[in-house]
């Protein structure tokens, strides 16, 4: 029900804030505005305690993590933050070896492009920290297509990757490095 009037919200109002599409706020009766026009979506720091409301509020499986490395954003023009990328140091032994950082959690509201547009800017956040590769994972139904936009390429699975025995939902691991460089 909830998502239904959600969609609904979504087609009648220009203005995209997250109390319009949670149906919180009351609306002006604009007549249902259309709009043709496509937000710009600008990249933005964002405090980890909105980060983690905003990642609760619309990561349909994923918990949000307790911390990160650093944390960012993508807002529309009227400041509508419509998602969130946390980066930190990889969960997996293997791949922390200091020039290697991991896209912990990245979520959106949907809005079209905002999922590229956050990992070509984490990308680009981490190697001014000093990192030479960006690693990510999806769940194995998931395509990767915002994943490939921002120039990721699909990686073999790792050596010891094995998810039946913790009965886990298969991950498929993606990476971006430093041009000729090695990680």
């Amino acid at each position: 029900m909830l998502a239904a009037s959600a969609t609904r919200i979504r087609k009648t109002c220009p203005d995209k804030s997250m109390e319009r599409r949670n149906g919180i706020q009351k609306n002006a009766g604009s007549g249902g505005l259309a709009t043709t026009e496509k937000p710009r979506l600008l990249i933005s720091p964002v405090a980890i305690q909105t980060a983690r409301a905003f990642t609760t509020w619309t990561h349909r499986y994923l918990a949000p993590p307790a911390a990160a490395e650093f944390v960012i954003g993508v807002q529309t023009s009227d400041t509508t933050l419509v998602g969130v990328a946390f980066v930190d140091t990889p969960a997996f032994r293997a791949f922390d070896d200091g020039s290697t950082a991991e896209v912990v959690c990245l979520s959106t509201d949907g809005t079209p492009n905002a999922c590229s547009a956050l990992l070509g800017a984490a990308w680009r956040a981490a190697r001014a920290e000093g990192y030479r590769r960006l690693i990510a994972y999806t769940r194995v139904d998931e395509p990767g297509t915002s994943l490939c936009a921002a120039g990721f390429r699909l990686v073999p699975s790792p050596l010891g990757w094995d998810t039946s025995r913790t009965g886990e939902v298969a991950r498929v691991l993606w990476e971006i490095r430093v041009a000729g460089g090695r990680a």
